[in-house]
């Protein structure tokens, strides 16, 4: 995807060969800052912090996190710190641990001398692994937004509402949710997005707001709120989310308010689906509701917002009355039965166990 119209991924090799740099998504949509991740410390801070966000990308700099970690430390000992320190950084997302057991199953057995070189390709081949399934999701849902193209005769606009930011910047490129409507849009599909602000963090407002502005695709932002609104009156024609977390029967977890958007979407017929690659499912839990763990984050984020004021300056403030208590829940969990479909990278299955069981035989 681009970013002032130059082709960009979220996570790169830096040019001294072994440090990695990451975009600084905490400081979206006012700076544009590259950061530089030296050493198992900075990379776990960069996942905890949020300064890189989103199951497949959260994956994608674990696995770096790990090579940087042996490249100071290749021991025995170096790779189990590694492994429980960025184990530690995120509970949710399904895929920081499945790219720490790839890195655990293939790269410990490994002698010493050999570990860190094979760290680096390992996190490489995972990275254009991410790319290539987030384009192959963004194909098989252009499939879909053609249908509803065609439905409407070739008319007017196609209207998406998505909530959060699973868009590019949540993966290394393309997008899960967005990836569709950025292949729409390059096949001259006139699309219009419809954007959750999603609070508490604002990751639609900050994220999905200027990454799809960056590469030109129409868009409206909407307060977390309004949707319900504008499916009642034809105003949305497909929900397209992300999800951090699916389970092996087709629940999905994923930002909170997630499941009132699907709510909303079922009351009002509106289809509901939702992107992943399949290393966001997790083959081992079936009931999401029950057994997902869902991360609580610091108040603050619900107290205090940042934005740029009229004279240039990026503040924080706080928007409660002193001393105010307040929860922050960062996910929910949308039971299959809401969901219209899976649109994965082998194609779309039914929110099911025996939907994702065809598609992908040789997980089950």
């Amino acid at each position: 995807m681009k970013v002032n119209g130059t082709p960009t991924r979220t996570i790169w090799l830096n040019d001294n060969g072994w440090a990695v740099d990451i975009i600084d998504q905490t400081k979206l949509p006012h700076l544009y800052e590259i950061v530089t991740l030296n050493d198992l410390n900075d990379a776990c801070v960069a996942i905890k912090d949020m300064l890189v966000r989103g199951a497949p990308l959260i994956g994608a700099t674990a696995a770096y996190g790990m090579a940087l970690a042996l490249y100071h430390d290749a021991t025995d000992a170096g790779f189990e710190k590694a492994y429980a320190d960025l184990y530690a950084t995120r509970p949710t997302a399904v895929n920081l641990r499945w790219a720490l057991d790839e890195m655990k199953t293939k790269i410990f057995p490994l002698p010493e001398g050999e570990r860190m070189a094979a760290a680096y390709k390992l996190a490489a081949d995972i990275c254009d692994e991410d790319v290539a399934q987030n384009s192959s999701i963004g194909d098989h849902g252009l499939k879909i937004i053609e249908e509803i193209w065609e439905k409407k005769g070739k008319k007017g606009v196609v209207n998406i509402l998505t909530h959060c930011n699973a868009g590019w910047l949540a993966t290394v490129d393309w997008g899960t949710a967005t990836a569709p409507m950025y292949k729409a849009f390059e096949a001259g599909i006139p699309i219009h997005v419809w954007v959750d602000e999603t609070r508490p963090r604002n990751q639609g407002a900050s994220l999905t707001a200027w990454e799809l502005g960056n590469h030109g695709v129409p868009h409206t932002l909407i307060v977390d709120n309004a949707g319900g609104h504008l499916m009642q009156h034809g105003e949305v024609d497909l929900c397209i989310v992300g999800t951090d977390r699916t389970t092996a029967s087709g629940d999905v977890c994923n930002k909170i308010g997630t499941y009132l958007k699907a709510l909303a979407a079922h009351d009002n017929d509106v289809p509901f689906y939702v992107g992943l690659p399949s290393p966001t499912i997790d083959w081992t839990v079936d009931d999401g509701v029950k057994d997902i763990p869902i991360e609580e984050r610091d108040a603050t984020e619900v107290t205090e917002m940042t934005g740029r004021t009229k004279d240039g300056k990026i503040e924080t403030i706080t928007i409660t009355p002193e001393n105010c208590k307040a929860g922050n829940y960062a996910f929910d969990v949308t039971p299959r039965k809401y969901v219209t479909g899976l649109i994965t990278e082998r194609g779309v299955a039914p929110a099911s166990k025996e939907g994702l069981a065809a598609l992908f035989p040789d997980k089950v």
